[in-house]
């Protein structure tokens, strides 16, 4: 059997840059095991697998709408994942020469909307707003906050949890600075002792941006950003993710009451780095929006 694959590096308008996603368009039907042995053998944060909804045919990936759409990571099956959304529907849009304005994808997160918005793509995702932790998780999760922060420890100023992700949130101080967030030097071996994974499968540190944060200056381009961040997942097997999607439906409702504003301009500090644009809507969900760029086509022999 051979299944087309691509690489896509999602988040950026350029390559190797943003974080990297495989994509298999399934045109014929594979096993879980199959598509777990797939993803560890890509080693990427995550791998998408796609497959036209109620149509079939050769013309089925250039009119079809409608997607069953799953992502796993080298070790398991996950449920939601955002930057692997934005390269399967660049895949579809981009190289496969779908027609469509709007994609549907069902998930494991429920129906999940991608449509082109000029140059970029948006995706419609379900907020994911982080709580208070109970005065049980603080003590819980103290120490594992430690392990996040390394030796230099800048002071957090609130830890919140999104119980539905368990995605735990660490927004550093407001005078802590882009080069604070970037010297955190988690030490992820102590992270996976320290917790099971059964209340936190990853950990989001951010901080406000500042006027001298700035990108691309060196292209003649200056950029300030609202929100800056970071994301440790050694659980799923990802000890820093390059740009991640699904942690912006995290740091959307968040930011959005902090700094008052519906549109957040993000930028995800790992060493590949990622701009994200989060648009708060007021009933649930967020726009998550960027751009895509495919890197690598090839196939799959199996």
């Amino acid at each position: 059997m051979q299944l087309k694959i691509f690489t896509v590096d999602a988040f950026t308008g350029k390559p190797f840059s943003g974080n990297q996603a495989a994509v298999v368009p399934l045109s014929q039907n594979i096993d879980d095991a199959t598509m777990q042995k797939i993803a560890t053998e890509m080693n990427l944060s995550e791998t998408s697998f796609l497959a036209p909804l109620n149509a079939d045919g050769p013309d089925a990936w250039t009119t079809c709408s409608q997607f069953s759409l799953r992502w796993f990571t080298p070790v398991c099956e996950i449920v939601l994942c955002g930057h692997a959304t934005l390269a399967a529907a660049h895949v579809i849009f981009q190289n496969l020469g779908n027609t469509n304005n709007q994609l549907e994808f069902q998930t494991l997160s429920g129906t999940l909307i991608a449509r082109k918005e000029n140059h970029l793509l948006l995706l419609d995702f379900p907020e994911n707003d982080p709580l208070s932790l109970t005065s049980e998780e603080e003590q819980t999760l103290s120490p594992l906050v430690e392990a996040v922060l390394g030796e230099e420890k800048p002071r957090a100023r609130t830890v919140a949890i999104s119980r539905t992700l368990k995605y735990l949130m660490v927004q550093l101080d407001d005078g802590c600075t882009r080069h604070d967030l970037e010297n955190i030097r988690p030490d992820s071996r102590a992270m996976e002792r320290l917790h099971d994974g059964s209340k936190v499968k990853a950990v989001i540190v951010c901080v406000k941006g500042r006027p001298g944060d700035r990108e691309d200056a060196q292209e003649g381009v200056e950029k300030e950003y609202d929100v800056l961040s970071r994301f440790f997942a050694p659980w799923y097997g990802v000890d820093e993710d390059p740009v991640t999607g699904s942690a912006h439906t995290v740091l959307g409702p968040f930011w959005s009451r902090r700094l008052g504003h519906k549109e957040l301009s993000c930028y995800q500090c790992s060493p590949r780095g990622g701009k994200v644009v989060v648009r708060t809507r007021g009933d649930g969900r967020v726009d998550i929006i960027g751009q895509a760029v495919t890197v690598i086509t090839g196939h799959l022999n199996l």
